[in-house]
């Protein structure tokens, strides 16, 4: 978003700034820090050094690095920002009340009643178009996130394409408890994950010929007709594109952050920006990026970039979001799919940087919430109005 002359049109630059930072969103409650009421005063002189206050329930909310983080890419991203300050202040009670009253509108009008907790980070693995590897980087980070000791959810939203059991060698049909879905368990070290899959409930060469609502409504049930009990992450493998399953997301579950997988060419990156452009426009965080088959190292440890090389850290760059981890093109990775054995599970170079990516998942980008923190100890209460509202 260009801004033109430094000096021109002050208002409606600061209303860029604004409309920019819709982008920007609380995790645990769902909602942009714009219309949560979050976002203050915003200046904009004439060399272009932007001020911005951000006002938090409390000054020691744990999720302060992650909000400043975001806010500080997405007023940077703006064409014309030189320079940025942050201001973070505190919610006085009355706004304070505001925000929550806020919240439980938008969680009235917006949200289904899902069975997943308040503190459960939701991830979307998503992609812009087939073949980038994006289901083998949810399995394997689900993998290596429960290796941490992390119960982890995975969700494989690919109705049509679903190949999570396969990945992780799990099968067999779903069992049922009180007229709801029981996700698959597999221990992982001193974690565990647990899975659910269309490839649990169709066989593998059947095609499944849903679109629109039908397709909706069927993660619609395994989001809410299930017993996944308490998580700290869920892992969604979305399909790829942007296509009904990421909009129905978007509605059924607001707080999902999305982490873009592509592959080095310049033409995977230019798809996989629609993929994080739907997410925006859907109100969905953009977490970072993923880069998959970065490159294939031969025994002797020399390097070749297969198919070229920048991709991920151009598509990052243009997102104003950071390159998680680059992936490298690794026969492992394919022989352990097919064997149901994750790459992740082992102690390989490439299990080491899936180990590392979880590491800064679950320390930097997407922690763990802490039902004590400052906007999650008064979801119960929201829940509670909302379940209230709706008897």
């Amino acid at each position: 978003m260009a801004i033109d002359g430094p000096t021109a049109g002050g208002e409606a630059r600061i209303d860029a700034i604004r409309d920019r930072l819709r982008s920007v969103m609380d995790p645990e409650l769902g909602a942009d820090i714009v219309t949560l009421g979050m976002v203050g005063d915003i200046s904009l002189d004439a060399a272009g050094r932007a001020t911005v206050s951000v006002a938090l329930t409390t000054p020691s909310c744990p999720l302060r690095s992650q909000i400043e983080g975001d806010v500080d890419r997405a007023v940077r991203s703006i064409d014309g920002v030189t320079d940025l300050t942050i201001v973070i202040g505190q919610l006085d009670p009355q706004a304070k009340a505001a925000l929550m009253d806020t919240a439980r509108t938008l969680a009235q009008r917006e949200a289904s009643t899902t069975s997943i907790p308040a503190t459960c980070r939701v991830l979307g693995i998503s992609s812009g178009k087939g073949g980038v590897g994006k289901s083998s980087v949810t399995a394997n980070l689900g993998v290596a996130l429960a290796r941490r000791g992390l119960t982890v959810g995975i969700l494989d939203a690919d109705i049509w394409g679903f190949s999570i059991p396969r990945l992780l060698g799990i099968a067999g049909p779903v069992e049922a408890r009180a007229k709801k879905m029981v996700p698959k368990v597999l221990p992982v070290g001193d974690g565990e994950l647990r899975v659910l899959s269309m490839g649990f409930l169709a066989e593998e060469d059947q095609a499944v010929m849903w679109r629109g609502l039908i397709l909706n409504r069927a993660v619609q049930q395994f989001l809410e007709d299930a017993h996944w009990d308490d998580l700290d992450y869920l892992l969604i493998d979305l399909p790829p594109g942007t296509g009904d399953v990421q909009m129905g997301l978007a509605r059924m579950l607001p707080r999902t952050e999305l982490l873009i997988v592509t592959t080095p060419p310049v033409a995977a990156q230019k798809v996989a920006a629609r993929a994080a452009d739907m997410a925006r426009r859907g109100n969905l965080r953009v977490a970072g990026v993923i880069e998959n088959m970065s490159a294939f190292v031969c025994e002797h440890g020399t390097s070749y970039a297969l198919f070229g090389a920048g991709g991920g850290e151009r598509l990052a760059a243009d997102l104003g979001v950071e390159l998680l981890a680059s992936i490298p093109l690794d026969a492992a990775v394919a022989a352990g799919g097919d064997t149901g054995q994750p790459v992740a599970a082992g102690e390989s170079s490439t299990a080491q940087l899936f180990a590392e990516l979880a590491d800064r998942i679950a320390r930097e980008i997407a922690p763990v919430l802490d039902a004590g923190g400052c906007s999650a100890r008064m979801l119960a209460n929201l829940d509670a109005a909302v379940g209230a509202s709706k008897t």
